[in-house]
């Protein structure tokens, strides 16, 4: 029998008064974060950015010293963080999650890292019976700030219903698409396809500038033929006004492709394009650019055209 709207409205504001952990507070973490407490959660989080988690305070959400401070607290605790080996020390490491938080908390890691190291944290979180999910997201700092991410889930679907109310706040779409690791492994494959598209955007793009089009024109033509996409509408805008503003960073990027050729390696699965944007990244990134928007891969085709888009 379906409770009625007084009893959901109820446990509706009894979930939110749960305090809800949230560890890491970068470019992806903050918003979301933000996105939580204007939902009215209430929220406790931990950064190892002082101004960032004085910000987070500002908006609302109260401020843990440490990871041990803010895991028993906590039912449900989120992670942002940039790569598996973060993860795991939040996770595993001394004064972490595995040795702080209640039996029965669910962790939602919302990182982007290898599939392995989700399997690996997952299983030794269960033997302190301590839940997980891998959800990694996909929209960059834009879509985190207005709460229309795309969140691709790994784990229990018990565990993501339960987390399902926190996610909706997140994303316009959550997506189970497997155990444990799945999630990490659609984020793999997500950002495979950014990485191939931002390049020949880019590489397109200088091609009509070097056949004497209008680069603006040329993008306006095609966005509305089979070549549209959400990489297109979001990077060509930057690269032709030369906005290198970090909505994800090159950095990144290069951290997520290495998780994809490792990947990719480990099951046979050869992927030469992502070899091919690797290297060009890499190149970027010697040149000082890693700190960029991943949309500054324009750069690289400029130099070798010798023009500016």
């Amino acid at each position: 029998m379906m409770p009625d709207a007084e009893t959901l409205s109820a446990m509706c504001e009894e979930e939110k008064e749960m305090k809800i952990g949230f560890v890491g507070l970068g470019i992806m973490g903050k918003p979301m974060c933000k996105n939580l407490i204007k939902a009215g959660y209430s929220v406790i989080c931990f950064s190892r950015s002082r101004p960032a988690m004085d910000e987070a305070a500002k908006a609302g959400a109260a401020a843990a010293g440490s990871i041990s401070e803010l895991a028993p607290q906590c039912r449900i605790i989120i992670t942002m963080l940039p790569d598996s080996p973060d993860v795991r020390q939040v996770a595993l490491g001394e004064g972490g999650i595995r040795d702080n938080a209640a039996p029965g908390t669910l962790l939602v890691d919302m990182s982007s890292i290898a599939p392995l190291a989700s399997r690996e944290i997952h299983d030794a979180l269960a033997a302190k019976n301590i839940r997980m999910l891998d959800a990694p997201v996909s929209g960059g700092e834009p879509k985190a700030v207005n709460g229309t991410l795309s969140v691709m889930v790994g784990g229990d679907v018990k565990d993501l219903e339960e987390a399902r109310p926190i996610l909706d706040v997140l994303a316009d779409s959550v997506t189970h698409v497997g155990p444990i690791g799945a999630g990490n492994i659609a984020k793999l494959a997500n950002q495979a396809i950014v990485a191939v598209n931002i390049a020949v955007l880019a590489e397109a793009l200088t091609l009509a500038k070097k056949a004497g089009a209008d680069p603006e024109r040329v993008f306006q033509a095609i966005r509305g033929g089979l070549a549209a996409s959400a990489v297109m509408d979001a990077k060509a805008p930057m690269m032709l006004s030369h906005n290198t503003q970090p909505g994800f960073t090159l950095d990144l990027h290069i951290k997520d492709l290495a998780n994809v050729q490792e990947a990719g390696h480990s099951l046979a699965a050869p992927m030469p394009l992502v070899a091919l944007v690797m290297e060009m990244m890499q190149s970027l990134k010697t040149g000082g650019h890693g700190s960029a928007d991943h949309s500054v891969l324009s750069r690289f085709y400029e130099e070798l055209a010798g023009c500016r888009l």
